[in-house]
């Protein structure tokens, strides 16, 4: 099994040829350098399978006649633009790993004691860095997690998606109908979309009457509403302040919105569909949702935010990974607060915030622990922060042993003890 875990780089040895990439949509900038010193100025490569083979043909020269042993490549963490060399190099036999762009943009005024950004100075700020030892390892996901990971950001994408066009939607009717919102306030609603699209006015719920009303809102709603809520709507209709200029076009967009949600809507339901699938074919992923309060989606997540759980080695990769290590800036008397570092993976630490927040309600598997750090005089949002990284330890725990998790596991063991 390949070993994708993020592991702190260690200094370079005499025998690595150090070979750097700043990356770019349609050309990347590559830089070799060599233990002795010796380097090849930084040159352009298109972003196209020739691009890649000519690169690879360079840095395996510079290999061959410096005599080196070992290729290390790396560099800055960006977006798409890397994806596929990356999955080229990771067919040859070289070690990639990567940098904080942080820790580029800090480090790059050394080089030259300028800001000045170019494409041929990254890659010797990024080569500076990791001769220094502050690089991590790539982790690319293979497999179900990778289809995993490919699915939660899509779902990720469309649930923002959905919140504009939310936002745009109520931004509209306020304008016609602003009295709607007072008494139906859940825009998400099928029940709010569904008068939205048939009556958009005032004047279509007036004339509905109130005992037509009341049963389209029983029929739609599934029981939830019915006469109290059609009389306030119907009143609010006749009390209504919205304006009547210029309001076809309005309605004309309230009702594409509308079918633009119902469309995400639909893609959602079919992604959560794939990842249940995909969970499904997951082994340990049963031990991930024996802990009450993470449900499939959260775990089809978790698994491909991180890949195999099982690649990691020790848990403060792991954490280190999500962004939820701690730090704290302390200098002479002066004693910092510990915070979490943010610079992981963002969606990961989502995920297991609002896994956090499942678990800690009353009856929660992690309610008595998140009320301990209450009574310690944490804050609300750093308890929850707590409770992130206990979960994310448990996850880690239970994977590794291929077991399930158990809320009393101390009577648990008193009672096995007992039995022996």
């Amino acid at each position: 099994m390949r070993n994708n875990s993020t592991e702190k780089g260690k200094r370079l040895n005499e025998k690595t040829l150090l070979v750097t990439v700043d990356m770019g949509m349609t050309q990347h900038s590559g830089y070799c350098r060599c233990s002795n010193g010796a380097e090849v100025k930084p040159f352009d490569f298109a972003n196209r399978r020739k691009g890649f083979e000519e690169f690879w043909a360079r840095v395996w020269q510079t290999k061959k006649i410096n005599n080196l042993e070992e290729v290390v490549i790396g560099f800055e963490s960006t977006g798409p633009y890397a994806e596929p060399l990356l999955h080229f190099l990771r067919e040859k036999d070289v070690k990639l790993v990567q940098v904080n762009p942080l820790h580029t943009k800090r480090l790059k005024e050394l080089q030259g004691n300028s800001p000045g950004k170019t494409d041929h100075k990254d890659p010797k700020v990024i080569a500076d860095i990791i001769e220094l030892g502050h690089a991590l390892t790539v982790i690319i996901p293979e497999g179900l997690p990778a289809e995993l990971r490919r699915l939660t950001a899509a779902r990720e994408r469309s649930m923002q998606r959905r919140t504009a066009l939310l936002n745009q939607l109520q931004g509209l009717i306020f304008i016609i109908f602003p009295e709607f919102l007072q008494v139906l306030k859940n825009m998400g609603s099928k029940t709010s979309q569904y008068l939205l699209k048939h009556w958009p006015t005032p004047e279509d719920i007036i004339s509905k009457g109130k005992d037509s009303l009341a049963r389209t809102l029983k029929t739609v709603s599934r029981g939830n509403m019915g006469m109290d809520q059609a009389e306030a709507l119907y009143v609010a209709a006749k009390e209504s302040i919205g304006i009547k200029e210029g309001r076809r076009s309005i309605i004309l967009e309230i009702i594409e919105a509308i079918s633009a949600i119902e469309s995400v809507d639909r893609f959602v339901a079919t992604v959560e569909a794939e990842m249940g699938r995909c969970l499904s074919e997951i082994p340990y992923s049963r031990s991930i949702l024996s802990i009450k309060g993470i449900g499939p989606i959260t775990a089809a997540g978790l698994i491909g935010e991180v890949g195999d759980f099982r690649q990691f080695s020790t848990i403060s990769e792991i954490m280190k990974h999500a962004g939820l290590d701690l730090y704290e800036i302390s200098s002479g008397k002066h004693k910092g607060k510990k915070r979490i570092s943010k610079r992981g993976r963002h969606l990961l630490r989502k995920l297991l915030f609002y896994a956090a927040m499942n678990t800690v309600r009353k009856g929660g598997v992690m309610h008595e622990y998140y009320q301990r750090c209450l009574h310690r005089g944490m804050p609300r949002i750093k308890a929850i922060i707590a409770v992130a990284r206990k979960l994310l330890r448990i996850i880690f725990a239970v994977v590794r042993d291929l077991s399930e998790f158990e809320s009393n596991y101390r009577e648990v063991q008193y009672r096995l003890k007992d039995a022996a």
